[in-house]
């Protein structure tokens, strides 16, 4: 079965959603789904707010881009791509899942698959989402209709890595689902599936990619800590490590976004479920989370030594998406140092040329000013590696800062050499 003998629905028209959508768009008719009107309205008008999928993409005959529930009946292969957050208390959130997959009981027919792509704990579908399907459609998992995992692996802003060209882990509750899923998803990525032996498999294995990510990431930020004290910098001393055919390019910085940081709290919520602790994740997300305040103190710390008076003093963060080239701001982790510079009565102003002004305001309650806007300031903080940022001169710098200014490079993209002859203090992670 390919999947043009599929009509295929995808809900939750994200980063992951509408990308998953327009790939298989090419190969069969898709509704994609999303319970936000304007977001919809949006789309059917040719306009990715996140600037993912061009207008010329958006426009395909194959897509039916729809905010009615009852439109999901049409479909018999159901790719599920909602957001799993965290709550308020850093646990997992499933609630959008559930609703979701209420919402799709009332529509499921004998012979549909419904394939769930969210990250999750290991167990979560079996656990938490078959249950709700079946009491919702009374039909039962296994024998009138069957469930696949296969977790998403879409990095959005990444050309290289795209949705077609990256192995797709697939898993199900059945070997026949196995291989209509291995069909389906092999009809639009080049790359190939990779069937693994249970749900759970499939579930552990996205969880513990990111956070393998993470406890790496943490160890460089230890390190590049460590080596401050020490009187050094750590990415020169990670330029050097790169020469070796065996080391791990992590660099030092902020660990923000839905994935890296949130994917380990996934996984140690289950671990802490069945009584197991893990030192090593919960010690690499106590030190990423605290590498904004680390990163402010330094920013005081520089500051005084140049004499600046730290109360109303002009500030300008430059990047607050969590990730360059990308517009996403949920979970930035950019936000930590604007709050721990603001309690010290710094007078921050925020530049992005990514970000969505109005999205920021609601989300963050932030006004993302303009460059010319940058005046008279005596430090800024790179927090993200902007294309805009990657081509800023000297003299643009010396422009918007004080004479005897501070940078604070936290992406490590300032040339150390040209600053060399001026009053400009630059200090880098």
């Amino acid at each position: 079965m390919h999947a043009h003998q599929r009509i295929i629905s995808v809900i939750g028209l994200g980063y992951v959603g509408l990308t998953t959508a327009v790939a298989f768009s090419h190969e069969s008719k898709v509704i994609a789904f999303d319970n936000s009107k304007k977001r919809i309205s949006e789309l059917k008008n040719g306009n990715d707010r996140n600037d993912e999928i061009s207008d010329i993409q958006l426009t395909s005959k194959n897509i039916c881009f729809t905010s009615q529930p009852s439109d999901l009946q049409e479909a018999d292969f159901y790719i599920v791509t909602v957001p799993t957050p965290l709550d308020s208390n850093k646990q997992p959130d499933l609630s959008i899942l559930l609703s979701v997959s209420i919402i799709l009981g009332q529509y499921l027919k004998p012979g549909d698959i419904v394939v769930y792509e969210s990250t999750v704990f290991p167990g979560a579908t079996e656990q938490e989402c078959i249950p709700l399907l079946e009491t919702t459609s009374q039909l039962i998992c296994g024998k009138d209709f069957n469930v696949g995992y296969s977790p998403e692996r879409i990095n959005p802003a990444d050309k290289q890595h795209t949705f077609q060209n990256v192995v797709k882990i697939i898993s199900a509750t059945s070997e026949l689902t196995l291989d209509i899923m291995s069909r389906v998803y092999g009809s639009v990525i080049t790359a190939g599936v990779h069937p693994v032996s249970s749900i759970r498999i499939a579930e552990a294995c996205k969880v513990i990619e990111n956070t393998q990510r993470d406890v790496n990431i943490a160890l460089i930020n230890d390190l590049s800590r460590m080596l401050h004290a020490m009187g050094m910098e750590a990415h020169e001393v990670v330029a050097a490590m790169k020469t070796k055919w065996n080391y791990l390019p992590f660099e030092p910085g902020l660990v923000g976004g839905h994935c890296i940081g949130v994917n380990s709290y996934y996984l140690m919520h289950k671990a802490e479920e069945i009584g197991y602790h893990s030192e090593i994740i919960s010690a690499s997300r106590r030190m990423n989370e605290s590498m904004a305040k680390f990163i402010v103190n330094e920013t005081i710390r520089n500051l005084v030594h140049i004499d600046v008076l730290i109360k109303k003093c002009r500030v300008a963060i430059l990047g607050l998406t969590y990730k360059e080239n990308c517009s996403d701001i949920r979970d930035t982790r950019v936000i930590d140092i604007i709050k721990e510079l603001q309690s010290y009565e710094v007078d921050v102003l925020v530049h992005d040329p990514i970000a969505d002004k109005k999205t920021t305001q609601n989300e963050y309650g932030i006004e993302l000013v303009d460059w010319n806007c940058l005046t008279n300031l005596d430090a800024i903080l790179i927090t993200v590696a902007h294309k805009k940022y990657l081509r800023l001169s000297k003299q643009e710098i010396l422009d918007i800062l004080n004479a005897r200014g501070l940078i604070m490079d936290i992406k490590n993209i300032i040339n150390l050499v040209a600053f060399s002859d001026t009053d400009i203090t630059v200090w880098r992670l």
